[in-house]
């Protein structure tokens, strides 16, 4: 059968070059010459990152001399192409005045079981050695792996998503067409009636349905003070401390691309409507609660998205991409942080993943 793969392979018949090679691998799973040919119809069919891995594989496990030949010569096809469609997206994106916006590409967590593997085809895609692209590689939460003009970071995404690797990507300028409304409370939950401030400040209200909420963004942000205490040698010095932290819940609704954003610190609690029949507690901490557990009964439906930390981790030193960002967050701030724009970015990143999924 391996005769009748070549023969179909010279000939370019690749689809029943494929079919005898499916037949190959699932009686032997192992043959040298079938997943040679397996390299050889991914490489054919574009899908060169794949094929690079069953070309280094095979020079890792196989010792007949001629796969192995047909092997390493697969391989420098395969990276030399790769070369070339790296430094023709750098091109492009230097040329194309739509591939020139600053954007981010974001991983996805991966099953921890398929991490090993999954490194050494990021490593193959990012160059990078398998031991720093497994670190690279979340299994919790979105990590930011890069930033940069967004014709490059679609390149590298694609090649990624080719090779089983979930990610995603969107440019700046897309975050900052979001409408941003501050609510400050509910005028009436049924229907539901926010009053509201735009961009702009100015106050109003909007009536929406519960169906349209189709995420919850919950996030915690520090509130920095200054504090003098003493160091190790008994001298007063000043330093910033995280005092407390403002809670934060954005809901989401997708059809309007606008965020409804909800703050703690600013939410009128004894204004509006009360929730579920209950009375206004007296502090802050169980009237954000009861809020919470009101969006809990009220949108079920709606995916909540909590792990913001993890994300600000990867990003919080990215100041001059999060510079570009204005963060539509109203605390008030001795001095500028990069938490708020961040949580800007989740929040803005997982309203265009879920529009565009």
């Amino acid at each position: 059968m391996i005769e009748q793969i070549a023969a179909a392979m010279k000939c370019q018949n690749y689809r029943l070059a494929a079919q005898l090679v499916k037949q190959v691998l699932q009686a032997s799973p192992q043959n040298a010459w079938g997943q040679l040919y397996l390299g050889e119809l991914h490489e054919v069919a574009g899908k060169l990152v794949l094929a690079e891995s069953v070309y280094r594989q095979l020079l890792q496990t196989t010792t007949n001399a001629k796969v192995l030949t047909q092997a390493r010569q697969g391989l420098q096809r395969v990276e030399a192409r790769l070369k070339q469609q790296r430094q023709d997206a750098i091109a492009a994106s230097t040329t194309d005045p739509h591939n020139t916006q600053i954007g981010v590409l974001i991983l996805e967590p991966i099953p921890q079981a398929i991490k090993t593997t999954a490194a050494r085809t990021f490593a193959q895609i990012m160059q990078l050695d398998v031991y720093t692209a497994r670190l690279k590689l979340p299994t919790r939460g979105w990590k930011l792996y890069k930033s940069g003009k967004i014709g490059e970071l679609r390149f590298l995404g694609e090649n990624l998503r080719a090779a089983g690797i979930p990610c995603f990507w969107t440019t700046l300028a897309e975050i900052e067409k979001i409408r941003v409304f501050q609510v400050s409370y509910f005028q009436s939950t049924t229907p539901p009636i926010v009053v509201c401030h735009n961009e702009q400040g100015q106050q109003g209200s909007i009536a929406f349905d519960w169906s349209e909420v189709s995420q919850r963004v919950t996030a915690q942000l520090p509130i920095f003070e200054q504090v003098v205490d003493r160091d190790v040698r008994g001298k007063l010095q000043r330093k910033t401390q995280t005092q407390d932290y403002a809670q934060f819940c954005d809901l989401h609704l997708p059809e309007r691309f606008c965020i409804l954003r909800l703050c703690d610190r600013s939410y009128q609690f004894q204004q509006g409507c009360e929730l579920a029949n209950q009375p206004h507690s007296q502090t802050v901490r169980l009237n954000w609660n009861r809020l919470s557990n009101f969006f809990q009964q009220q949108i079920p439906q709606a995916n909540v998205r909590d792990e913001f930390t993890l994300f600000a981790d990867t990003v919080l030193d990215q100041s001059e991409m999060l510079g570009h960002l204005k963060s539509h967050i109203n605390l008030f701030r001795r001095t500028e942080t990069p938490w708020d724009p961040a949580f800007h970015l989740y929040s803005g990143l997982a309203l265009i993943k879920a529009i565009s999924s």
